[in-house]
């Protein structure tokens, strides 16, 4: 009896790229984050333009995270719901 050959795996590679590029571009709690390296008083900025464009009470916005670097310089991640109800 002869082992059949293995099928062809490009496809399902092509396939598994597809869908983890999919899931890295959308986390799974839903939320959308970008993350931010500005001067203190852009940081500042940076967030204000993000609460004006989406309002926390409609897109949940919040700052997740912050850190103070070197040279008065924040990180810092933001995120916010796709879409408002």
């Amino acid at each position: 009896m002869r082992t059949p050959a293995r099928p062809p795996l490009n496809d399902l590679k092509k396939r598994l790229d597809r869908s983890r590029a999919e899931k890295a571009r959308m986390p799974r709690d839903g939320f959308l984050r970008e993350t931010f390296v500005l001067p203190r008083t852009d940081a500042r900025r940076k967030a204000r333009e993000w609460f004006e464009r989406w309002p926390k009470q409609a897109y949940w916005t919040e700052i997740e995270s912050w850190f103070e670097r070197p040279g008065d310089v924040i990180e810092f991640t933001i995120r916010r719901l796709p879409a408002a109800d």
